[in-house]
């Protein structure tokens, strides 16, 4: 018995000691990521604005995302408002020279690489430089890097130029196989959401729709390519039809790139362009680092508050994403703030809960009664995405947006077939008719049925009434373009779905316009996270094992399994978009 009381003693001993080693290797991480947060930057003379592959470029404050194993680690995530603002101020900053362009996989949205191009291609017209190096260069990253007056890549590297596609992946064979059956009820032929659950292949409509983003997003993204390489469009369209950028001679005999050097050879290019000598070093800033330089001047006076709409829409109460609860409370908030005399939501969405929604759409309409609301469009605006610009008082879209998707659907799975062939079955008892109108034994009842198709058409009817009442349009007109299906920024400015083609910046100048204001700052909405509030705030059993699962099987098969388990699928009529579409 001693002996048993002893080993007690020894184990409870190194659980206490243990947990206290953890307990100080925590703190010495807050303090060392504090310490790190801290550094003054400064610019030194002669240096170079660098855009390079450690940095990620984000549309919204919450889609950054921390880890316990990343808190000693600095920052090198940048909104994408920032990233313009400091490259128009490098245009006027002495001590800035040029901007080197070394990404090979970069971490930003298509329309976000837009407004790069642009903001570079105005950079070019103060005499200064831009160049570009690539090694194994991605499509995204070679669409950004192709602005600049000189490409170079490394002699054994490549440019995955090949242009555009897609691939939908099908369910419904799988979920006979196994026993699931699938209650799909949905408003719009072009409301391919649920096709997944329904069919083996693309259909007609979809396939269309596809066909038209697809090209209409290359035709812009290419003929831009092409017209910043002096490149005859036809045989630039050689050149992607053959992969020829997978071949760095044949990259070289293209005019996709100027010249085959080492990365040493470049920085030595680099530094005899700035008159620096051999043995002195080239001043590099990133881009973080830079908008770190001058982050801290005078935000007094008059404020533009861009709200942050950015990932899919839901009930409740959450940081990353969309949720309801937050975002009633960061309307009422800046609706409330007299220094906020006018207010830019930028909408990076696909949309989601169509109730969640709706209470996003009421309190934006609130908003606009006391100030200035203008939408800015990112690479999503969709179904419930475009559903919460209907407060506008302006919208403005990218031409590489994808927006649209007016419709609506439910999805319910059941699990009656997979239950019984496992010897599972169910009885009812109820006290109503319709007590038990879905189960995930039963699936839906044939009036369970019919009121979820008077809920859906419903929820669609009052989506087409917001838009009519924005845009100045019929119902038959708006139903005619609605029915789920998904437009690119040029058509939806042709239909009439968006005001202007521009960027975030286009937006927030005309929103002081509209507040009549001619010296003003900006200000993001939500705040941002640090990295310890953003791990305690995802410190939930679902979250952890999520990550766990995602790291295991990669972040594209992770998507695939979350449309066939998520719980939210048999919760509520949803507003959402089917798929997203990415230069990669």
């Amino acid at each position: 018995m001693k002996s048993f009381f002893k080993n007690v003693l020894a184990n409870i001993v190194a659980i206490v000691i243990l947990c206290a080693v953890f307990f100080i290797f925590f703190i010495m991480l807050i303090v060392f990521s504090s310490m790190g947060s801290d550094k003054s930057v400064t610019v030194k003379k002669n240096s170079i604005l660098t855009i390079n592959l450690t940095t990620d470029i984000l549309d919204s404050p919450t889609e950054e995302k921390s880890d316990f194993f990343s808190l000693s680690k600095e920052s090198k995530s940048v909104l994408i408002y920032d990233v313009l603002e400091a490259i128009n101020k490098a245009k006027t900053d002495d001590n800035i020279k040029g901007i080197s362009i070394e990404a090979d996989n970069l971490n930003a949205g298509i329309t976000q690489i837009d407004d790069i191009r642009s903001a570079l291609e105005d950079f070019k017209k103060s005499g200064k430089f831009v160049y570009a190096y690539g090694n194994g260069v991605s499509q995204s990253s070679y669409y950004l890097g192709s602005v600049a007056e000189k490409y170079f890549l490394h002699p054994a590297g490549l440019i995955e130029l090949k242009g555009l596609a897609t691939e939908v992946v099908f369910f419904k064979d799988f979920a006979e196989k196994y026993g699931i059956g699938i209650e799909v009820i949905r408003h719009g032929k072009f409301k391919s959401a649920v096709e997944p659950f329904l069919r083996n292949d693309i259909s007609p409509e979809n396939k269309e729709q596809l066909s038209t983003l697809l090209n209409d997003i290359w035709k812009n993204t290419s003929s831009k390519i092409a017209a910043s390489r002096k490149i005859d469009t036809a045989q630039f369209r050689t050149a992607v039809d053959s992969l020829y950028g997978m071949i760095p001679e044949q990259s070289l005999k293209y005019k996709l790139v100027d010249k085959l050097a080492q990365k040493s050879e470049y920085d030595n290019l680099l530094k005899s362009k700035l008159s620096v000598k051999d043995k002195e070093k080239l001043n590099k800033i990133s881009l973080s680092n830079y908008i770190k330089s001058y982050a801290d001047e005078s935000k007094s006076g008059d404020k533009i508050a861009i709200l942050y709409a950015s990932g899919s829409i839901n009930n409740g109460d959450g940081y990353n994403d969309i949720y309801s609860e937050k975002y009633v409370k960061y309307i009422k908030d800046l609706q409330e703030n007299d220094k906020v005399k006018a207010v830019v939501l930028r909408i990076n969405s696909p949309g989601g809960s169509a109730n969640a929604s709706d209470e996003i759409l009421f309190e934006l309409q609130q908003l606009k009664k006391k100030k200035p609301l203008v939408v800015s469009f990112g690479d999503y605006a969709a179904s419930g995405g475009y559903y919460i610009a209907m407060a506008a008082d302006k919208i403005y879209s990218e031409p590489n947006t994808l927006t649209g998707s007016i419709g609506v659907f439910g999805v319910l799975p059941y699990y009656k077939d997979l239950a019984n062939k496992n010897g599972v079955r169910s009885d009812i008892v109820s006290t109503n008719a319709n007590s038990q109108y879905y189960s995930a034994l039963h699936g839906l009842t044939p009036y369970g049925v019919t009121m979820m198709t008077r809920s859906v058409e419903g929820t669609y009817k009052r989506f087409v009434h917001f838009v009519t009442q924005n845009r100045k349009q019929t119902f038959e007109q708006i139903d005619n373009v609605g029915g789920g299906r998904v437009w690119s920024g040029v058509r939806a400015k042709q239909i009439g779905l968006v005001d202007e083609l521009g960027t975030l910046n286009d937006a927030v100048k005309f929103a002081a316009q509209k507040a009549g204001l001619k010296s003003y700052n900006v200000s993001s909405y939500p705040k941002r996270m640090n990295a310890f509030e953003q791990i305690f705030n995802d410190l939930n059993e679902d979250e952890i094992s999520a990550r766990i699962i995602k790291n295991k099987i990669g972040k594209a098969n992770y998507e695939i399994l979350q449309q066939i388990t998520d719980e939210k699928l048999k919760s509520e009529v949803k507003m959402e978009m089917p798929y997203q579409i990415k230069i990669n």
